[in-house]
């Protein structure tokens, strides 16, 4: 059994779908998965300036807000994150940075990660919002897996992001390629988690 740790932040929605979508893959994969979101930061006077991220909040209140513990527990873990100035979400940034803790005791070494990211266009910073992600992940100790042109689907229109599964929002709502591209990632990297730990347990 791998333990796998979906831990995202969505205002909007676009990433919450890819979280959803990522978790019933990994489900139908046979790993034991928890979903949870990044707290909320922004205030409500933002959130309702926005319909969609209002009715964001309201429909993912039921998600469980990520711990320390979901890192801990985890083998593999996936972040998602919309873009901001080719950056990750300051919601997702702030649990980031309360896990020294787990970082100073060595216990996020060789957790297999991997993140997935929506922007509004498809050269929003996609890319360097991944990349932005996978500097915390070096410093932790992790085995970082891209999702790479490992399928051939990879070289179609809209997908073909090696980075990591990503969403551009001008295409309107998570459609079935970005689906396709999230189930992808999300098997190549419980295939990987997979194949360390048996290895590990046989070293």
């Amino acid at each position: 059994m791998v333990n796998l740790s979906i831990i995202y932040y969505s205002a909007t929605g676009n990433v919450h779908a890819m979280a959803e979508t990522a978790e019933r893959e990994a489900g139908d994969w046979g790993a034991d998965v928890r979903l949870r979101r990044a707290e909320e930061l922004a205030p409500d006077a933002a959130i309702d300036s926005n319909e969609a991220w209002r009715a964001n909040v309201e429909a993912t209140k039921h998600i469980p807000t990520a711990s320390l513990d979901d890192l801990e527990w985890a083998d593999a873990i996936l972040f998602g994150t919309p873009t901001r100035y080719g950056l990750p979400t300051a919601q997702l940034k702030q649990f980031i940075d309360t896990t020294g803790p787990l970082w100073q005791a060595g216990k996020l070494i060789n957790k297999v990660v991997g993140a997935f990211t929506s922007s509004q266009t498809s050269h929003g910073g996609q890319e360097s919002t991944i990349i932005a992600l996978n500097n915390t992940f070096y410093h932790w100790g992790c085995i970082i897996v891209p999702l790479g042109y490992t399928d051939p689907m990879m070289f179609e229109a809209e997908l073909g992001n090696p980075y990591g599964a990503s969403h551009a929002g001008v295409n309107g709502p998570v459609g079935e390629k970005t689906r396709i591209e999230v189930a992808l990632q999300v098997k190549r990297l419980l295939g990987v988690t997979d194949a360390y730990k048996k290895g590990a347990a046989q070293a």
